[in-house]
């Protein structure tokens, strides 16, 4: 496994480089396997990601898309990754919709229940043996997804998606994949940008104990990418 780090001037930097390779991700993965799969995140760089490829010539029709995480409301919450991430590029593209798959939400049949919802997408994604991408934000204090420091999502190493209750940034409760599972990605990247992240990250690189800085166990099978801007890359 490898680790490289894209160093741009700003957020929109990191965006239009992250959208240049993903294009070229996607294509190399449809041509060697027949269909992509990539994990989507949220997010102020993760959105950008996908606005940015609303005119990128991929073959959308053979992209998979799942979620590393997602906030446990109703379908239409604007707090939905989900939501954002349609209104971004998902309704835009010719995608297969048998394809997209989102994690569930707190109505209809899951309604109240956090615990089934996440059962239901673990039985999703584990028979998946690898995505091709796994996309992620980070926050100040180096979580992903909903994957926080000192939580129980941390500290899992069985499951592959689990509930997230009492989360420290609203709404408080979530699915998220674990550690474990976004591991199965031959590549994870990561989109950072500000100086509020910047000794996280240098610390996720380092090689910090990840129930300290869950970053720094997100790594890909085969390659790690760092997504970094000027401000986010202070502390290396």
């Amino acid at each position: 496994m490898t680790t490289e780090i894209v160093r741009e001037a700003d957020q929109d930097g990191i965006v239009t480089a992250a959208a240049d390779r993903l294009t070229a991700l996607i294509a190399e993965a449809i041509a060697q396997r027949g269909r992509a799969r990539v994990v989507l995140t949220g997010g102020g760089a993760g959105i950008g990601l996908l606005a940015a490829l609303r005119t990128a010539d991929v073959d959308w029709h053979n992209v998979e898309f799942f979620w590393g995480d997602e906030r446990f409301v109703a379908a239409d919450d604007r707090d939905r990754n989900e939501l954002q991430a349609r209104e971004a590029l998902l309704d835009h593209v010719h995608v297969d919709q048998a394809l997209v798959h989102p994690m569930p939400a707190d109505d209809g049949v899951f309604a109240g229940d956090v615990d089934r919802a996440a059962r239901w997408y673990a039985g999703l994604v584990e028979p998946v043996d690898a995505f091709d991408v796994h996309l992620l934000g980070m926050g100040g204090e180096g979580h992903i997804n909903s994957i926080f420091p000192r939580s129980p999502a941390v500290a899992e190493q069985a499951a592959t998606a689990m509930p997230v209750r009492d989360c420290p940034k609203p709404p408080p409760t979530r699915i998220t994949l674990t550690l474990p599972m976004v591991r199965r990605a031959r590549q994870v990247w990561l989109l950072v940008a500000g100086g509020t992240k910047a000794e996280a990250a240098a610390a996720a690189m380092a090689g910090t104990d990840a129930v300290d800085v869950p970053a720094a166990g997100a790594v890909g099978s085969e390659k790690t990418v760092w997504f970094l801007d000027d401000a986010a890359a202070v502390a290396l």
